[in-house]
Parts: C-alpha cells; structure tokens; sequence
C-alpha cells in the first residue's frame, strides 16, 4: 500500500523529531558506510531537506530512518562520483560506495543500534588529543553547534573549530577504525569515552538550547550505552577493577539524576526547580540500582570523581524534603572532589552546598556568596550562566534586590534553553522591592 500524503507542517515535525531523536545514531551509521565525518553530515542535511520537500507529495514512509539513511548515502555517493580527484582514488571511493549500496528495507541491518557506540570509541582514539575526542564526540553525537562547544569549554569559538577540523582530519588521515576494540584494549579509551557518554547524558538532561529542558531520547541513548559499557569492561579480567569502578560509578550517577527527571519539568513544559519537585514521582528504582552501583564502585578501589559525584546525589535522593537535605555533607563531599578534580564547575556547586547549610541561614548565605563572587571577579565563568542564576538567588535570600535583578538579567542573556529562560524571567519578576 503506497503511503498516505501528508501536510507540509506534519512532516516537518516528523522531520524534526526524527532528527532530534535518533539524528546522531543515523549519522553514526553515515559516518561508517561513508567513511567521512564532514561528508556523512553533509549528506545527512540534505536528505533531511528532501523529506521535507518529497514526504509531503509521496507520504512519509513507513520506516523513515531507513529511507534518510538511504537517501544520505546516494546523495553522499553522487557527490564523491561528480568531484575531482585523482584518477588513483576516484575508483576507489566508487568502489567502496557501491559496495555498500542496500535496498531500503535492509538498512536496518546495518548494525545501526552499535554505530553510536563504535563512533564513540572512534572519537576517543588515543591518537587524538582527549580535549579534540571530547569535542569531536559532542559536536557530532549530541549535535551540539562549535560555538556551543566552545562555550562549554570556556574556549573562543575559533579555537574549538580547529581543534574539531583537525580531529576529523587526523582520523581520516590516520585510518583509525570505526569499531568497537576489542575488551582488553577497552582501557585505553575509557576515560574519554565515559567523558562523552556523560557529556551524552548531561545535554540530554540539560538541553543547552531550545524549546525542550530535557531530551529524553539521549538520557535513555546514555543509559544504554553505559549499560554496554559495564559489559565490555566486565570481560577484560584482572585488569578491569579501575575501569570497571568508573563505569560503575558514572552508572549510578546517571541513574540518580535520571531518577528525578519526571518531577524536573511541569505539564506546560516549563522548569520545576529541585527544592520545588513533587519527590514522590522520583523513581525509586532508579534510586534503588543507582545506589547499588554506586556501593559496587566504592568496593572496587578509592571513589572515582563519578563515584564522588554520584555520592552527592544519592544524598539528594535520600532527603525527604529540599529543607531536610544533608547540605554539610554535599560540602564535604565536594570538597573531596575538588581535591581530586578541581575545576571553578566544582568551586561554584560546593559554594551553592556552602550557602544552603545550616537552613540556608544569613551566615551561610553570605559564606557562599562571597566564594561565588570570588569566582564571578576572576572571570573564567564570566559567560557561564549558572554562575549568575546562583548569584542571583544568593542575593534574592539575602534581600539585595536590585543586584539580584542584574545578576538575574544576565543569568538570562546568557541561557540558551527557553524553559531555562522562562524560569529565571519569572524569578526575576518575582523580585519585591525591599
């Protein structure tokens, strides 16, 4: 049965679904079939234009992810058959093209559910720099633009759009594989590649643009490859215990934050904040299995920085109310973290921690806010708009109105989530006067 013609509006959205949820594993697979970062990206815009202009006439098919993948790779091919290159090489790209030629029923496969996972560990490659495997994996996997990239970085953007130009090209030249290493040399790659999968999971939880506060479709992607992650660790023998108890631990702290994702954003969309969440829609499970990989990863050696981080939201998790929350020792723990990982990231949560001991008493508040207003003067988190929505609310406890509204009002020139937006726009509104 043909399909069924569709409004241009209805495929559009189903265009734009599509590629925010499973946009990164269909160019995962592009990248394997073609070969080439830049072209597989390319081919995938077009394919996602000629949806939009066909599906509308032709209908949307009835597996649409296999037709873009098919549509990407034709294009791609027609591109690299019409270029100039040398006579020795142009055979050879034909060759290997129509070598992978598979009638659209059969895309499926293609190992699609694997692509991500090998093109993680192919970002990760010990021949390239950890900053470039990093970057390269959150440009491509999470679609995240350089500009973005750099910002989470604390780099210019200039800087990170060479930095991912050559990570590209050095895979390229270089012929590094798109696989899955074999489990005993897992170790060399693992700790990029748990950086990716929890930079995966963090934009996933913590859209940095757009109209949607979270993307549940890379919260689960996460999940499911650091489940296949713990797996592949698990059969490198001996030699497994470091890894494995990073795996672990970056494992129970997904699952903890995870478990509070319900409750995080109300039914208009809009942000709840963690001291106003309704904590009996948290996922009890969730907490349950978080908690358990995380005394597994506790068992297996001193506390990996995810197994710290993990320990701080388990007390999160733990506290019956925002007011019941063990502060003091969310402190401490931070403070362990800082002395194993420091970053200002860490110097402005164990600020937060600081400030809201103690029932968030003036002293506190102001304890905290001093720390946080050293950061602010020293200027490595001047565009980081978490630093000022935390000023801000310090400053709104502690009734400084009106440098709460400043604080507020850059807070929001910086954020880039609309739900974020909103949110701190309604916090700034409800500032009274003192």
């Amino acid at each position: 049965m043909e399909p069924a013609e569709s409004s241009p509006d209805d495929v559009r959205r189903t265009v734009e679904r599509l590629a925010r949820e499973d946009g990164s594993r269909i160019l995962a697979t592009l990248i394997r079939v073609l070969g080439d970062f830049d072209v597989a990206e390319e081919a995938l815009q077009e394919a996602f234009a000629a949806a939009i202009v066909q599906w509308p006439s032709e209908g949307v098919p009835a597996s649409p992810r296999s037709w873009v993948i098919t549509a990407a790779r034709n294009k791609a091919t027609d591109r690299l058959r019409k270029r100039r290159l040398t006579q020795r090489k142009e055979p050879e790209v034909v060759a290997s093209m129509a070598a992978t030629e598979v009638a659209p029923p059969e895309v499926e496969d293609l190992g699609f559910e694997d692509d991500l996972l090998r093109l993680v560990f192919t970002c990760c490659h010990p021949a390239l720099a950890i900053e470039a495997q990093v970057a390269l994996a959150l440009r491509t996997l999470c679609g995240l633009t350089t500009e973005e990239v750099a910002r989470a970085f604390l780099v210019p953007e200039p800087t990170m759009a060479q930095r991912i130009v050559r990570a590209k090209a050095k895979i390229k030249t270089a012929g590094i594989p798109y696989e899955v290493p074999d489990p005993s040399r897992v170790g060399e790659r693992l700790e990029a590649v748990l950086a990716v999968v929890y930079l995966i999971f963090n934009e996933g939880y913590a859209a940095t643009r757009g109209e949607d506060l979270v993307r549940a479709d890379l919260c689960a992607e996460a999940l499911r490859l650091t489940r296949t992650l713990l797996d592949l660790v698990s059969k490198n023998g001996s030699a497994a215990a470091v890894g494995l108890a990073e795996t672990r631990g970056l494992f129970a702290l997904m699952l903890l934050v995870d478990a509070r994702r319900a409750s995080r954003i109300a039914m208009d969309g809009s942000l709840v904040a963690l001291e106003d969440q309704d904590r009996s829609q948290w996922d009890k499970e969730r907490i349950r299995e978080g908690k358990e990989h995380l005394e597994a990863a506790l068992l297996l050696g001193p506390p990996s920085t995810y197994a710290i981080q993990a320990a701080i939201q388990a007390v999160h998790d733990s506290a019956a109310s925002h007011a019941e929350t063990d502060w003091r020792q969310i402190a401490a723990l931070y403070q362990i973290l800082r002395a194993r990982d420091p970053s200002p990231i860490v110097e402005l949560n164990r600020a937060v921690a600081i400030a809201m001991s103690d029932g968030a008493s003036p002293e506190s508040l102001a304890t905290g806010l001093d720390r946080i207003e050293a950061l602010h003067a020293g200027g490595e988190l001047a565009d980081y708009h978490p630093l000022h929505a935390a000023r801000a609310d310090l400053l709104r406890r502690l009734g400084r109105v009106e440098e709460a509204r400043a604080a507020y009002a850059r807070a929001i020139e910086l954020a880039k989530n609309e739900p974020e937006r909103r949110w701190l726009t309604d916090r700034a509104a409800r500032l009274v006067p003192s």
